[in-house]
């Protein structure tokens, strides 16, 4: 008589152990079946980076985490960076501190032009070498709403007219901190401001260092002009390109719950907060990964 099939044993953090589940055809994956509170094996690392390229975004579930945990979960992936205006956890500067709003506090003042403004944006593109990636952990939430929405900047590139994409491969576009930080400062402030951290020029579409893949690369949050172009004709043309981040086919809409993390790629992706929360209050807290200088098509 045959003995009975053992089942191999399934390892906890193990590639074995972890389901990938898109949340769409487009962008963004929930992953399960690991405990970040736990150290990941080589071989669990290089299959979440691998989904990480594939989706672009990533959703953990319940991971009450350390913040040595967490930011030991986002050094799997590259080396840690700050902030120069955004908060972090006392004794953890890896750690930022995001209350309310993105880059903007919610409170009586400051909803009624918060509210409608246009958000989307990827991280520190204001600097030289912008990020990598971000992992936000929910640590407070509202009773309803605060969602954040994530876009394809691949597809929202690919689906752009050829023609028009011809001539986008070549251009390049200025970023500034000031666009984001610098409303509630004064004009000392805000030379200081751009003295630390002065505007810097990246190429309109990126190509992702890992994949090969071709993205727009301005977003709402940092880019002020299309080098080269005049005034009416850069801002006709980044309004054009900002509009088409807005639809959402492009997009994954992700409802947080506590403990909740989502880990993407800032290099083909632009996130939005929604402020849709007001008055309850919302906390978020994130490690960012340091990122490479950008590059184009015809660099």
């Amino acid at each position: 008589m045959n003995a009975p099939l053992r089942r191999p044993l399934i390892v906890q953090n193990s590639p074995e152990s972890i389901g990938i589940h898109p949340t769409n055809a487009v962008i963004g994956a929930e992953i399960s079946g690991v405990d970040l509170t736990y150290a990941l094996p080589e071989e669990s690392v290089a299959l979440i980076r691998a989904a990480l390229l594939q989706h672009k975004v990533l959703f953990f579930r319940d991971q009450d985490l350390t913040y040595d945990q967490h930011a030991r979960f986002g050094r799997y992936f590259g080396p840690l960076e700050g902030h120069p205006v955004t908060s972090h956890i006392d004794g953890h500067p890896e750690v930022l501190v995001i209350r309310n709003g993105e880059y903007q506090h919610l409170n009586e003042t400051t909803i009624g032009f918060i509210r409608p403004v246009n958000k989307w944006h990827s991280d520190v593109t204001f600097r030289e070498a912008p990020s990598l990636g971000g992992v936000l952990r929910a640590r407070e939430l509202p009773p309803k709403g605060g969602d954040t929405l994530f876009a394809d900047m691949e597809a929202v590139y690919a689906d752009i007219p050829f023609l028009m994409r011809a001539r986008l491969d070549g251009l390049i576009a200025t970023h500034d901190i000031l666009k984001s930080y610098g409303w509630k400062l004064s004009p000392e402030e805000q030379a200081a401001m751009t003295a630390e951290h002065p505007p810097q020029s990246h190429p309109v579409v990126r190509v992702h260092p890992e994949t090969g893949a071709r993205s727009l690369f301005v977003n709402f949050g940092f880019t002020t002009k299309i080098d080269g172009l005049e005034p009416q004709d850069s801002d006709e043309l980044l309004a054009f390109l900002f509009d088409r981040i807005k639809s959402p086919e492009y997009q994954v809409r992700f409802t947080w719950t506590k403990n909740a993390i989502a880990f993407w790629d800032n290099r083909s992706t632009q996130h939005y907060p929604v402020a849709d929360y007001w008055p309850h209050d919302r906390q978020v807290e994130r490690v960012t990964i340091a990122g490479d200088t950008p590059f184009g098509p015809k660099s």
